[in-house]
């Protein structure tokens, strides 16, 4: 059995503050799935650039700034015929303003912003919620 190609993307969970709440924006994908931003890095940008684009093509913001490293995650998968093994680097990302406008084109459908107790709750893969949760002890501090 040969061995997985293995491809790196990255990633944005986005905050702003509303109403004095920190809300996290969530998309919904191809599969009406609720995730976060991300995407295949391109040519020689880093994760950090990487991420910053992903997030203002995907969600339409252009007042984004990349905050500290939030983790990675690695899943498995399927496509052509071979298997890959894909790495994603997230970042907390700040949007302090803009409205958001969905990449179409791309199968994005919609963006929220939801305060982060329902963005967790929304979710829908396991792997983006603990991105989520890191986001959240950051901005919001330890939850008791």
């Amino acid at each position: 059995m040969s061995r997985p190609a293995i491809e790196r993307s990255a990633g944005g969970v986005v905050v702003r503050s509303i109403e004095g709440v920190h809300h996290a924006l969530l998309i919904r994908d191809p599969y009406d799935n609720w995730g976060l931003p991300k995407g295949h890095l391109e040519g020689d940008e880093d994760d950090v650039a990487a991420a910053l684009r992903e997030v203002r093509e995907e969600t339409g913001l252009t007042d984004v700034r990349a905050g500290p490293e939030l983790g990675c995650i690695d899943w498995y998968f399927r496509a052509g015929g071979r298997q890959i093994h894909k790495f994603c680097t997230f970042y907390l990302v700040y949007s302090d303003r803009g409205a958001t406008a969905p990449e179409r084109s791309e199968g994005i459908s919609a963006c929220v912003w939801l305060p982060f107790e329902e963005a967790v709750e929304r979710i829908s893969y396991d792997n983006a919620r603990e991105m989520l949760l890191a986001a959240a002890r950051l901005v919001d501090g330890p939850r008791g």
